[in-house]
């Protein structure tokens, strides 16, 4: 039987009207599309390559109105405040005074999905944030990963077309996983080590909340003295950074596609405010060539056990929009927004990237207005001489030109002396050429770090993401090649993948990285800070419940700021074991265990007499177990857990009492002993977020 997807690309092949040569719009033969013209292999990008503009250009005009990528978002405001003075390394103004904070707007988003796609698909998650200072607006423009798909920005159209849906039947929405993002992966070697991390649990967050986020590229602090120092831009949830699994992910995505969104809406609104700590790693410039990759690249990072991360301050988000398309939708970001103080270096993708924003906004936004939208508008003053354009809110007066005396000279240039931008002295010479320097041809020595570094059940989460998105592409060939390129990361990985894709194992390579892991990168190791602050508890209860035992250990836990539901098979209240009433938060039917973090069975919370209701909790038990997470149960709710437990698990939990390394946390309440006993110990296990080390459960 003829392949139908092969027939397919044999006949976009022979259909295909670009057969020949590419060529710019003018008709101009191109031979070159991988680099932009830079003065010297490490220097800037040239505004003269009309390659690069026209292409950047056509990409950032391909679609109205939504955003091209990062359309789906949520948004939230705040502030930020530093911890101490920072004047040693930049003379940004909200960076030197411990008393000031500087209000925030931060967007968060997915990268591939348009606006109604799912919150929690496999992606990248944008991590936007607008200071708005008082010596002007500063953007910094980051995502959930700290490195990047490509190392120049010429090449960005191409891997997001990649990726986006495919042009011929605009599927898959919201998904990595096909033909033509993986075939851009397999010949393009610079992409594998963010593909690592899209194929980690890194790439589903459980909320936005407990997300890291990074600026990505390395930019410069410059102080008042005027020298400069390189820095990478780091923030830390206060609350650990945590993830989804696989198939609760896919879960949520039909319980409740807006899973992230709310999330973030609704701890705002409850008063539990996210909180973030911003960090930096400085380098010297003299030590800018001390490294085995180039700082410039930005896909790869410095390894915090070689540069610490320094915390510099604190963002707290307390504030939702009051209307999701004036604020969240309108705002605009760009990373050329920057102080005084915070300066760009020659990275190709950053200096793409300063030409690409505005560029977009122009279009998205209706015209060069778009900084008067409010949600845009800096507290600073704004002075300048340009007017009019579409949507012009502002009534100008007075002469619009420099330099005028009819106007008195206003506005005039700022004082020599004054704290005005200036752009960092940096020498810049070179021959104009279209080639990458050589300090960026490592792809496999960091991709090999990240995967080292992982723990086993991440490591395991790894290979089962690559075989699922893998598995999901049609041309075998693909498969093949992209195999071939795990091969030069590590060998096992790469012959595990194959295993699950039906493709051969490659052969192992000579010359394999042995990198030191980095501990920090590992999930292991960034747990939070031990409190269970907004984590969502489930307490499963039914008619002939301890309501006295349950109300207690809801009231203990709420008041460690877990958020506490009690579900029951059906609205309304359920009837305790003494005959009063319990009123209850949800209906069983309408929730599933992958939008909680816990669960807990009090006593007589399996114990409604209707067979198909306790059927249901238990495989709301049996889900939170398979996915890792804490499980507690009081009184005779011991036995009802124990009867579905692994041999291994089960005979502790018939105990009297037991705390597992595996999460589960029991007490049978005998000898006078009440649910406040327990609660330490459950806290604990829901402190931790995952239990990995718990055996299956039986069949």
């Amino acid at each position: 039987m003829a392949d139908p997807k092969q027939e397919q690309r044999d006949r976009f092949r022979a259909e295909d009207p670009a057969s020949g040569p590419m060529t710019t719009d003018q008709g101009v033969t191109v031979d070159h599309t991988d680099d932009s013209l830079q003065a010297g292999e490490r220097g800037p990008t040239l505004m003269e390559d009309f390659h690069f503009r026209e292409k950047i250009t056509r990409f950032d005009h391909e679609r109205i109105p939504e955003r091209v990528v990062h359309a789906r978002g949520a948004g939230a405001y705040g502030y930020f405040q530093p911890y101490q003075s920072c004047a040693e390394f930049t003379r940004a103004a909200f960076l030197q005074d411990p008393s000031v904070k500087t209000p925030v707007f931060v967007r968060f988003s997915t990268v591939q999905g348009p606006r109604g796609s799912a919150d929690t698909v496999r992606d990248v998650r944008g991590f936007a944030t607008k200071f708005y200072t008082s010596e002007g607006n500063y953007d910094l423009v980051g995502n959930n990963f700290p490195v990047f798909f490509i190392q120049d920005g010429i090449k960005f159209p191409d891997f997001v077309h990649a990726v986006k849906p495919e042009p011929h039947n605009d599927i898959p929405t919201g998904a990595s996983a096909h033909d033509t993002l993986w075939d851009f992966v397999s010949l393009q070697p610079e992409t594998l080590h963010t593909i690592m991390w899209l194929m980690s649990d890194r790439a589903i967050p459980r909320s936005y909340r407990m997300m890291q986020g990074f600026g990505v590229h390395t930019f410069r602090f410059v102080n008042a003295r005027g020298q400069g120092t390189f820095v990478k831009f780091h923030w830390k949830p206060k609350l650990g950074v945590h993830s989804l699994v696989w198939d609760e992910a896919q879960e949520a995505q039909g319980r409740d596609p807006d899973f992230n969104r709310r999330d973030l809406w609704d701890t705002i609104e409850a008063g539990a405010y996210p909180e973030w700590e911003l960090g930096v790693q400085l380098v010297p410039e003299s030590e800018e060539h001390d490294f085995d990759f180039d700082l410039l690249d930005a896909t790869k990072i410095i390894p915090e056990e070689q540069v610490p991360v320094q915390p510099i301050g604190r963002m707290v988000l307390n504030r939702n929009p009051d209307n999701f398309f004036a604020e969240t939708e309108q705002v605009a970001f760009h990373t050329a927004n920057v102080v005084p103080g915070i300066d760009f270096t020659n990275d190709p993708l950053l200096q793409a990237r300063n030409f690409s924003y505005l560029d977009t906004q122009l279009l998205r936004l209706g015209g060069p207005n778009f900084a008067q939208i409010p949600v845009n508008r800096p507290v600073a003053p704004v002075r300048n001489n340009q007017r009019d354009g579409f949507h012009q809110d502002e009534i100008h007066r007075g002469t619009n030109y420099f330099p005028n005396s009819l106007g008195g000279g206003c506005p005039a240039l700022a004082d020599p002396d004054d704290p005005a931008f200036r752009h960092y002295t940096e020498r810049v010479d070179g021959r104009k050429i279209r080639r990458r320097s050589p300090s960026f041809a490592d792809h496999y020595t960091q991709t090999a770090m990240f995967w080292h570094s992982m723990a086993d059940w991440e490591q395991k989460h790894i290979v089962d993401a690559f075989r699922f998105e893998l598995g999901k592409v049609g041309a075998k060939e693909v498969r093949a090649r992209t195999v071939e390129q795990l091969s030069y990361v590590d060998h096992a990985l790469a012959v595990a993948v194959a295993e699950g894709i039906g493709v051969p194992a490659p052969q192992e390579r000579p010359n394999t990285p042995q990198p030191t892991p980095s501990p920090a990168l590992s999930l292991e190791n960034n747990r939070g800070d031990g409190s269970i602050s907004t984590r969502q508890i489930a307490v499963l209860v039914s008619d002939g419940v301890d309501a006295a035992q349950t109300i207690a250990v809801r009231d203990a836990l709420t008041e460690g700021g877990a958020i506490v539901e009690l579900i029951a098979p059906q609205d309304g209240t359920v009837q305790d074991k003494d005959g009063s009433t319990l009123a209850v938060d949800r209906a069983l039917p309408t929730v599933a265990s992958v939008l909680y973090d816990a669960v807990l069975l009090p006593p007589g919370g399996l114990d409604s007499g209707n067979a198909a209701a306790d059927d249901a909790a238990l495989r709301f038990v049996r889900s939170a177990y398979r996915h890792g997470k804490p499980i507690g149960a009081l009184g005779a709710s011991v036995d009802k857990l124990a009867d579905m437990l692994p041999d291994e698990l089960r005979t502790a939990a018939e105990g009297d009492s037991t705390v597992t390394e595996s999460g589960i946390v029991t007490d049978r309440l005998s000898a006078g002993a009440t649910a406040q006993d327990f609660t330490g110990a459950f806290t604990e296990a829901v402190a931790a977020h995952r239990h990995w080390s718990r055996p299956a459960l039986p069949s």
